[in-house]
């Protein structure tokens, strides 16, 4: 199993010493860009993509970040290994169709990926647990420069970085943050939110990206404009109306105790009784029950010590991670295991303590 030394790593998203903050799971700046002598992935032939995968792979081995990382090929890979990758957010379900001259290097964290032949040469991501911008960005602008002064990027005075997709042209930059947004979603006010931050510029998707659900209340927002702008100030616009959103979630968490404890309180006591003694849990149902014990850890119910457990189980609850771990492909089969790996971490808990929910 190629992937298996990813599995096995300690990782940025569920093992960082960087403690997420109850609204903010992980923020994410992915690059696209392309070399200037060859044909974008779409038009490009088997030979052309073979000789883009070589030469990408050969200056991304080699820079500082990417020590000691994983190097990975599309068609090398079973089925499951990728839909591993998607789950863990190391590559986009678009490259894990994808066969020919495909590929992925992945830093030892998993915070830093890099993919090669998806719709661009190059998808450059660097992501990391919790709502800073500033250290993401850092990096992602030290691995672009150190590949830039190894290839040659297709690049426009008028135009910026030249991309398959007119959508990324410019910057060639999509800055984006994971929130946990249950507060929104029991007041019933997410379609509000959605609607009011579509009309900035800024696009509101599910877990894994455009046309998924939110799953578990998680919402994935980021720019979408890239053309016209610099990446300082496309950071600094995505985060006013970031800051905005939280503090609606904030104030919406805040209501709902006072005017609705006891939904609230039934929401939280069913999802941690159900992963106690559960033997068969969809994985949207087990991010949906997860989602209701984190909110019970942000109001204090559940000993904050809990909170990477809940964070890495919304990762392994999958179906990828589970029918590899399980070896199996039968959907009820994954649903009794992941039942069972839930219930065996939720029966050690002590019982919720309501009292500090009515005191956070």
């Amino acid at each position: 199993m190629q992937i298996k030394p990813l599995l096995d790593a300690e990782i940025e998203l569920t093992d960082s010493s960087r403690s997420p903050g109850s609204v903010v799971l992980s923020s994410r700046i992915r690059l696209a860009r392309n070399l200037a002598a060859s044909p974008f992935p779409g038009r490009a032939n088997k030979a052309q993509r073979r000789e883009v995968l070589e030469h990408c792979q050969g200056a991304i081995a080699v820079l500082p970040q990417m020590e000691k990382g994983s190097v990975l090929e599309m068609e090398s890979l079973e089925d499951v290994e990728r839909q591993v990758l998607v789950e863990r957010h190391l590559i986009s379900r678009e490259l894990s169709g994808q066969r020919e001259g495909g590929g992925v290097i992945v830093s030892r964290d998993q915070s830093c990926a890099i993919m090669i032949n998806e719709e661009d040469h190059l998808r450059i991501q660097v992501l990391r647990a919790g709502y800073n911008f500033k250290s993401v960005w850092k990096l992602i602008d030290a691995i672009d420069t150190g590949l830039e002064d190894k290839l040659d990027f297709a690049f426009s005075p008028d135009w910026g970085y030249l991309t398959a997709c007119p959508t990324n042209l410019g910057t060639g930059m999509r800055a984006s943050v994971m929130l946990h947004l249950p507060g929104l979603v029991m007041a019933s006010q997410m379609e509000k939110v959605i609607r009011a931050v579509n009309q900035l510029g800024i696009a509101v998707r599910g877990l894994f990206g455009e046309g998924t659900d939110a799953s578990g209340s998680i919402f994935q927002i980021s720019n979408q404009q890239t053309l016209g702008e610099s990446e300082a100030d496309i950071i600094t616009r995505l985060s006013g109306v970031l800051d905005t959103v939280i503090e609606q979630e904030n104030n919406a968490r805040q209501k709902l105790l006072e005017n609705a404890s006891s939904k609230v309180f039934d929401k939280i006591g069913r999802a941690f009784g159900t992963l106690q003694n559960g033997h068969l849990l969809s994985s949207a149902e087990a991010m949906n029950l997860l989602s209701f014990i984190r909110l019970g850890i942000d109001y204090g119910a559940i000993d904050e010590g809990q909170r990477r457990p809940v964070d890495r189980f919304f990762m392994t609850c999958q179906p990828g991670h589970v029918q590899l771990t399980e070896k199996t492909e039968a959907s009820e089969a994954r649903d009794v295991a992941r039942a069972r790996l839930l219930r065996e971490h939720f029966r050690t808990l002590p019982p919720l303590d309501f009292d500090k929910m009515a005191n956070p």
